[in-house]
Parts: C-alpha cells; sequence; structure tokens
C-alpha cells in the first residue's frame, strides 16, 4: 500500500537529503508511517550517511557493515507507527516494538537490531550501531559525550592513532554535520505527526 500523500512527499522531497534505500521504504509503506517519521528517518539517515563516509575516509582500517548501518538508520524509529506519541514525546517503547516489527516482515536480524538498539549503546555495541545512535543524536545538534568516546576509542583502536587525535577529528566532523541541523529539525516539523 503506497504511503499518504503527505508521507509520500516527506519521502521524495528535495530538501538536500539523501533517500532512503528502498529496501527500508518497503517496510514504512507497509505500514503506513506517518509523514513526521518519514521526514524523521531520512534527516537521520542522511546524517548517518555522511558519518559512515567520513569514518570509511579517515579510518579505513575500522571495519563496519556500512549497508547495515545505513538501513538501520533508515528504519530505527519504525516502531513509533505503533507508539505514535513518541513522535512527539519521550519514550522508548517504540525500540522493541519497531525490532519486532522488522523481524515479523522477514528482516534479518544484522538489520533490524537498530530499532532495538539505537538508544543504548555500550562497549560492546559494534561500530555500526553506534554510528547509528550517533546520527540519532547529531542530526539535531545534540552531542552526547559518553556515546562519543565510545565512537573514539573504537576508532582509535582501529586505527593506531591517539584516542584525543582522533576525537579531535570526529569533534570537527560533528560541529559540521550539527551545523545543519536548523534545516533538518524545519524538514522534519513541516510535517505532521499523522497522515
Amino acid at each position: 500500500m503506497p504511503l499518504s500523500p503527505r508521507a509520500h512527499q516527506a519521502l521524495t522531497e528535495d530538501a538536500g537529503l539523501r533517500p532512503l534505500p528502498a529496501e527500508a521504504v518497503a517496510p514504512l509503506e507497509d505500514l503506513q508511517a506517518p509523514p513526521r517519521l518519514v521526514a524523521h528517518l531520512r534527516a537521520v539517515h542522511d546524517v548517518a550517511c555522511q558519518l559512515a563516509g567520513w569514518t570509511s575516509r579517515h579510518h579505513p582500517a575500522a571495519t563496519f557493515d556500512r549497508e547495515a548501518a545505513l538501513y538501520g538508520a533508515a528504519t530505527h524509529d519504525i516502531g513509533k507507527v505503533l507508539h505514535p506519541g513518541e513522535l512527539s514525546g519521550p519514550g522508548s517503547q517504540h525500540e522493541p516494538a519497531g525490532h519486532e516489527l522488522l523481524r515479523a516482515r522477514g528482516v534479518d536480524e544484522r538489520l533490524a537490531r537498530f530499532a532495538r538498539t539505537h538508544a543504548s549503546w555500550t562497549p560492546a555495541s559494534s561500530l555500526e550501531e553506534l554510528l547509528v545512535s550517533l546520527a540519532d543524536k547529531v542530526w539535531k545538534a545534540k552531542r552526547v559525550p559518553d556515546l562519543e568516546q565510545l565512537v573514539t576509542a573504537r576508532l582509535a583502536a582501529a586505527s593506531g592513532q591517539e584516542p584525543w587525535e582522533v576525537f579531535l577529528a570526529l569533534d570537527d566532523e560533528l560541529d559540521r554535520l550539527a551545523s545543519g541541523a536548523d534545516a533538518r529539525l524545519a524538514f522534519q516539523s513541516s510535517y505532521p505527526v499523522t497522515p
């Protein structure tokens, strides 16, 4: 079933954001994702693309599943179709719900896990999970020191660079990404929470 007209517009509007991967669009259509959710997923996915590109360029020894990370960014909040109050307010019920929705639609765990893990990270989190979590924060210019320290440690370990060197470069990139937050927030806010 196609998305509502406003959700379709959020998916396709030329707002300077990369399009979502086709395989991530299918569950959004199937679940009739609200326009605001589609807009949010595009914003986070775009930032995740930029973070993944920066990581690959500056830390080529840091291996991660780029496809999984970008799919994860494109679907991380899909559980909000069942918990629409969390589109405009706090809540974490969407996290396990989103994971279950994706798994019920045959999405492999390698891709579905981000719906469950994007809001919680530990030293055991994979680099792709950390990048999705970081994208989900910095898209709106929110900085989270403990998350940034985990990413720094992971990249420093892979590259052999000093952690302070990695952090300074990461900090610059996060500042650059955060500078686009107003436009991304305006894009998301231009779409309603309900279809």
